[in-house]
């Protein structure tokens, strides 16, 4: 046990050194509020959610959500734009544990970026209306063969919207997201930008351990997570046997999914995904 916390220590004082380095670097990115039943789905335009890496192009270099500089291959980026693009590394659908790996690494050599895309879905500093910001996200695609402009569709009701989000789940998608229109980036959370999902993500700051009982006694059982607005649970679903022996650290932050709340504003059958500095 005691090497169980001592590992734990070692590994949260690492995190604060990197932390205080990616302070520096934070880029400042819109945010997505969750669908509410009465959104208005015509004043939208709706494309998938994919399962890629969050990448902020600075115009010089590309930056996690944490402000840590990813390390990309130099013809990947060639051809960019000295412009701030906003988007996600991605490859294809499942492949999230391989993009995140190539996005955390610390050479370039790696011949699996040829299967990457940087998929953007928006320009921070243009300064227009969402939909004028697509049509110049189609012609900057153009310049590169490593960018694409995320499709962007118009739907006429929430049933279609519905049909749409069925559709792509059944592809093994993610879930939707709909851009105001007539929006402009916003930083921070914003109603320009609405996430649908059929299960919903949400982040937690890891703050205790709870010791395992039965099979899992000496290892870690579950987690005391801080959600953002202060309220605190056990998690205790979703971890591999790796993980039981080596859970994130304290301090960590951790993505989590769950089935709506309880009266309390207490996540339901909360899910582990994955640690966010590991993108």
């Amino acid at each position: 046990m005691f090497r169980f916390i001592l590992s734990v220590l070692i590994v949260f004082m690492a995190l604060l050194i990197s932390d205080a380095v990616d302070a520096n670097n934070k880029p400042a990115l819109q945010l997505a509020m969750r669908y509410q039943t009465d959104t208005d789905v015509t004043q939208y335009l709706i494309s998938e959610k994919l399962d890629g890496v969050r990448g902020y192009w600075d115009g010089n270099q590309m930056l996690s959500r944490s402000g840590r500089v990813m390390i990309l291959p130099d013809w990947f980026t060639a051809d960019f734009p000295k412009t701030a693009l906003d988007g996600e590394l991605w490859i294809k659908q499942g492949e999230f544990d391989a993009v995140s790996a190539l996005a955390r690494s610390s050479h370039s050599h790696h011949a699996e970026w040829k299967l990457v895309k940087y998929m953007i879905f928006d320009l921070p500093e243009h300064g227009g209306m969402f939909v004028e910001r697509v049509k110049a996200m189609q012609q900057i695609a153009l310049e590169s063969r490593y960018i694409e402009a995320i499709e962007q569709q118009e739907l006429v009701s929430t049933a279609q919207l519905m049909a749409q989000l069925d559709h792509v789940i059944a592809n093994n998608g993610e879930g939707l997201m709909l851009h105001l229109k007539s929006g402009y980036y916003q930083i921070g959370r914003s109603q320009n930008i609405v996430k649908l999902k059929p299960k919903y993500d949400a982040e937690a700051r890891v703050i205790g351990f709870n010791e395992g009982k039965g099979k899992f006694e000496g290892l870690m059982g579950s987690l005391k997570v801080e959600m953002p607005n202060g309220k605190q649970f056990n998690l205790g679903s979703g971890f591999s046997n790796e993980l039981r022996h080596n859970p994130p650290p304290l301090g960590a932050i951790i993505t989590y999914q769950y089935l709506g709340l309880t009266k309390n504003g207490i996540p339901r059958f909360a899910h582990f995904l994955r640690v966010r500095e590991s993108q």
